[in-house]
Parts: C-alpha cells; structure tokens; sequence
C-alpha cells in the first residue's frame, strides 16, 4: 500500500494559512468506494483510507515511511503568488472593469 505525504493547500473558506504549514502523510485508497443501496451513503472497507498522520517537516514523515517500511510519493508544494491589492482600488478613477451596481 503507498502513501502520499504533501503540504495541504488552503480551502476556499481559509483567509490565512492555517493549517497548512505541516506536512501530511495519507494512505492511497486500496478499494474503490461503494454506494449504500437504501440510503445512498458512501463508504468503504479500507480502514487506512482514515489514516492521516501529521509531521512538522517533509524529512520526518519519510523517515516515519521508511522507518516503517511504506512506500511513498512526495508531492511538493507551488509556491503561491502573493496577491498585492486594496479595497480602494474598487473605487479608483479610471478603474478598468464594468461596475456591477
């Protein structure tokens, strides 16, 4: 069974990078998901699939990997363009863009 270990992105409800300075290690999924016919929920039988183990840096979690003889694939990070914009310029003279009310 292979394990994946990245840096998780932020979700689209996150403003700062909470949550996404530690590296993560998660297993790969074994066995396909499988609908429940009366009530429609998914689920699955592989247990590892809940598994997610949390390292401060990169090296720990291959060392845990190796230590414990999983095999991994380390996805690295892109780097994140920083965005420099105010709420002024939504007001700004000779503002590019059509307004919206």
């Amino acid at each position: 069974m292979a394990a994946r270990i990245f840096k998780p992105a932020k979700t689209a409800m996150q403003s700062g990078p909470a949550r996404t300075k530690d590296w993560v290690l998660e297993y790969e999924p074994e066995v396909a998901r499988e609908i429940d016919p009366l009530m429609g929920w998914t689920s699955s039988r592989d247990m590892k699939s809940q598994v997610r183990l949390e390292f401060e840096t990169k090296e720990e979690a291959i060392a845990y990997a190796e230590r414990n003889g999983i095999a991994y694939r380390v996805s690295e990070p892109k780097p994140r363009a920083a965005i420099r914009k105010s709420y002024a310029d939504n007001f700004r003279y000779g503002r590019k863009g059509s307004w919206t009310h």
